[in-house]
């Protein structure tokens, strides 16, 4: 690769933190004249890249957005967190859009890395160990994940068409009010006006998307990922539980995950809504926490409880 051809490639890459850099800064980082990198920037020009120039004292050159990817430029570090990154998400089934667009990816990025750092790379996945277990996401289009999410930042109803479990297609008008990744699958959550309802809808069930013109507002209170987990929870536990916490709600956050269940403000601490499969386990969670609680439903726990704390004082008992 000749000098100037190398110089007219850093030159891109230095464009590619998406800022707008200075004549004087680019001719200080590729070591030439700024007649030069206005001659650099000219030919990146040529060749179809989306070069932006802004004239003035402080002018200089930033990349704008094109109908395509420019060519990256990665140093070792990025390609590994790229390929790490890309890894992770095709075992763990975080894709978006199923298993076959990461795999792609991964695949392209590969067949460009330098031999060397490939070789390395290659040693890493070999000798790494990864706990989380694969599973089979759900694919999702790139579509509707995108549609989605702009309308749940600009507080714009949407109509989509969804297909249900049991094959029964409707149109929902909904309120997005976010967007969950939960074990390999999307969910959308948000206020259905048909039902009057907030509900969670299954991303891979939704065969189109209607951008609206009506507006909303998220509740204040409102957290998409522990509406949607709760509710998952719901359809698959058989005993609903509410019980006082008595500690802060900044505490209670910081020690239980969102998956527990539902937790807000009450008068005596914290109020924990949340479903159980098990009640000697929701007992031994409880009991575990180091927290005083109360049980407020169902009785049945409070009868779990009590067999717990006569068979911890029991084991004490013995010497």
């Amino acid at each position: 690769m000749s000098r100037p051809t190398a110089r007219v490639l850093a030159l891109l890459e230095l464009l590619q933190t998406g800022r707008l850099r200075t004549v004087g800064d680019l001719a200080d980082r590729l070591g030439v004249d700024e007649r030069t990198v206005r001659r650099y920037a000219d030919h990146l020009a040529d060749l179809g890249i989306p070069v932006e120039a802004q004239r003035g004292r402080y002018g200089g050159y930033r990349l704008a957005p094109g109908h395509k990817l420019p060519p990256l430029m990665l140093t070792d570090d990025e390609a590994v967190a790229v390929v790490l990154g890309l890894t992770v998400a095709e075992r763990a089934g975080l894709a978006s859009t199923g298993q076959t667009a990461t795999a792609s990816a991964l695949a392209k990025v590969s067949r460009v890395l330098p031999r060397p750092l490939s070789r390395r790379i290659d040693s890493l996945l070999a000798t790494a160990q990864f706990t989380a277990p694969a599973r089979s996401a759900a694919p999702t289009g790139a579509d509707t994940l995108l549609a989605l999410a702009s309308a749940a930042q600009a507080r714009r109803t949407v109509t989509i068409a969804y297909t249900a479990w049991d094959g029964r297609e409707s149109r929902r008008e909904v309120d997005v009010y976010g967007l969950v990744l939960h074990s390999g699958r999307w969910y959308v959550t948000g206020h259905d006006h048909g039902r009057d309802d907030v509900r969670t809808f299954r991303l891979d069930r939704v065969t189109a998307v209607e951008q609206g013109a009506g507006s909303y507002v998220v509740p204040a209170d409102f957290d998409a990922g522990t509406h949607v987990v709760a509710g998952i929870g719901a359809v698959q536990w058989a005993h609903e539980v509410t019980v006082v916490l008595r500690t802060t709600l900044a505490q209670a956050r910081e020690r239980l995950p969102r998956s527990v269940g539902r937790l807000s403000e009450h008068a005596d601490g914290v109020l924990l809504e949340t479903r159980a499969e098990r009640l000697d386990g929701m007992a031994a969670m409880l009991a575990g926490l180091g927290w005083e609680f109360e049980v407020l439903s169902p009785d049945a726990l409070r009868d779990e409880v009590l067999v717990l704390a006569e068979r911890l004082r029991a084991g004490a008992a013995r010497r």
